[in-house]
């Protein structure tokens, strides 16, 4: 009797930190134990809406919008981008103050992502406008805007455009609770039964695992998602992104996630408590 096939639409950013993790299902360098996998490329605000239509049985999203489709979604154990004393930045023209930085109108990448839930942990009540990640550098140094939250490989490049670093949230949040910086994650959607979450989990896993294991040749697969980057600072952000709290979040990841969770609720930007929920392996 044949077995059933059962397809599996994975769902990620087309950035070279995600391509990395990736590579090996991309290239079909593992066994998957019957699971037919797609893989599907968009920005990670479109991926959050994605999760909250529920549209993808696996999905990167950015932790800000983890509340929103907890009922729908279980979190994996790896497959996570979690900054230490790093991640997503306020750059502008010049230096400014805090009390700048109030009056000024600051370019976001999308109020659903980790990085917007941060700054409003920094600093609430700012005026932002929302622009695609990819054009935040450019809307800064034209003067479209007086400061620009930046993320992915602009924390790398912002110092080539002649710009300048107000703050480093990764930074001021270590400095704030001495806990690394979790951005984004991967979900695996509930209605498929514990067996197939796990066996999905167990294999992206497996795909870390194996990119780490032959960095090479899976770097050169993330360069061609690196937009024209140099490989040296390409290599660089991968090595942020994709380390030993992608592999598994272990206890400090969990404990900086919740941390964030409980602080976001305490100041009211989030209306309910958040549980996390793991799928075990």
């Amino acid at each position: 009797m044949a077995v059933q096939t059962k397809t599996i639409t994975i769902a990620h950013s087309p950035d070279s930190d995600d391509a990395f993790m990736f590579y090996a299902l991309a290239k079909d360098k593992l066994h998957t134990g019957g699971l037919v996998v797609k893989q599907v490329l968009k920005d990670i605000q479109s991926l959050n809406v994605d999760a909250i239509n529920e549209t993808y049985e696996v999905s990167a999203i950015s932790f800000a919008a983890y509340p929103q489709v907890a009922h729908n979604y279980a979190l994996m154990p790896c497959g996570a981008s979690i900054g230490f004393k790093y991640g997503p930045m306020i750059v502008a023209r010049k230096p400014m103050s805090k009390d700048e930085l109030q009056k000024a109108k600051v370019a976001i990448p999308g109020k659903l992502t980790t990085a917007y839930l941060y700054l409003q942990i920094y600093q609430p009540g700012l005026d932002v406008v929302e622009m695609p990640f990819d054009t935040i550098l450019d809307a800064v140094k034209n003067g479209d805007v007086d400061a620009g939250l930046i993320i992915h490989e602009g924390q790398l490049t912002y110092g080539q455009m002649g710009l300048t670093k107000i703050v480093d949230l990764g930074e001021w949040w270590f400095d704030l609770t001495g806990l690394p910086l979790p951005l984004g994650g991967n979900i695996v959607r509930k209605d498929l039964g514990m067996e197939t979450m796990k066996h999905v989990t167990k294999l992206l896993k497996d795909a870390i695992v194996y990119s780490l294991e032959h960095r090479a040749e899976a770097l050169e697969y993330a360069l061609t998602f690196a937009r024209d980057m140099d490989p040296k600072l390409a290599d660089k952000f991968v090595g942020m992104y994709v380390n030993e709290f992608t592999v598994d979040y272990g206890e400090q990841g969990r404990k900086a996630l919740t941390t964030l969770f409980e602080m976001a609720y305490q100041k009211g930007i989030i209306k309910e408590p958040v549980t996390l929920e793991f799928i075990s392996l």
